[in-house]
């Protein structure tokens, strides 16, 4: 599996060459020099440059899905937040949508984000695009194959304010509004992953997955950071309305 291949894939990408890059702590605030120091000693930072990924979350979405097989070959995928477009990917790698293997079904990748998203080989995308806006519904329904997705990725949050519990509210929101998304375009029998941050509202979250889905759990891949409340919601099996 991916994720186990990375520190054999960059072990030589070792502290000893990174040491010979320079970094310019200069001027920088001591909690920019931490982030620094952090970066340069991240595994899956390092993995994620060998491995030619936008960033490390890459390896978030690698670790979940080995694990549980949601991105098969031929499958349509919506992958809401996608900027920098690491997790669109990883999908369009996984459900071959550029069709580069030609003995496996071609799937379809649509990355979403209100920001702008670099092209990537294998995917449409809708940069300045709100999830929640009409407009964006309407585009997803005549880019889907029969209007309807397999599986919807949600990695999205919103700039911290420094306040945990205001930022906890406003990712749980944002997660609403991917279960919004997801009642209207996801297939029966469609799968979910969804970020969101531990807190007082997680309980309405996983409550409302599960009047949604038939399995619904919670995961955090190792390249969470241990200090991060960043869990992920993992729902299988979307119900008939």
């Amino acid at each position: 599996m991916m994720w186990k291949c990375i520190q054999r894939s960059c072990i030589h990408v070792s502290a000893v060459s990174l040491k010979k890059t320079p970094v310019h702590m200069k001027g920088k605030s001591a909690a920019e020099q931490r982030w620094l120091v952090r970066q340069i000693s991240d595994t899956f930072v390092k993995a994620a440059h060998v491995q030619n990924y936008r960033c490390r979350s890459a390896f978030k979405l690698i670790e979940i899905d080995d694990k549980c097989g949601l991105l098969k070959p031929g499958l349509s995928v919506i992958d809401c937040g996608a900027a920098p477009g690491v997790w669109s990917q990883v999908a369009v790698q996984r459900v071959n949508s550029t069709g580069e293997s030609v003995d496996l079904p071609k799937g379809s990748v649509i990355g979403i984000d209100i920001l702008r998203i670099a092209p990537l080989d294998g995917a449409q995308l809708l940069s300045n695009h709100d999830i929640t806006e009409p407009s964006t519904h309407m585009a997803l329904e005549r880019l889907l194959p029969e209007a309807q997705a397999d599986v919807i990725l949600s990695d999205m949050a919103p700039n911290a304010s420094g306040l945990r519990e205001l930022d906890h509210e406003r990712l749980v929101t944002m997660c609403l509004s991917v279960l919004d998304l997801a009642d209207k375009v996801l297939r029966p029998g469609g799968s979910l992953i969804c970020k969101y941050w531990d807190g007082a509202l997680a309980r309405k979250l996983q409550q409302r997955l599960s009047s949604m889905f038939q399995n619904v759990r919670t995961v955090k891949p190792r390249a969470s950071r241990k200090e991060s409340a960043e869990l992920f919601c993992l729902a299988r099996m979307f119900k008939m309305r």
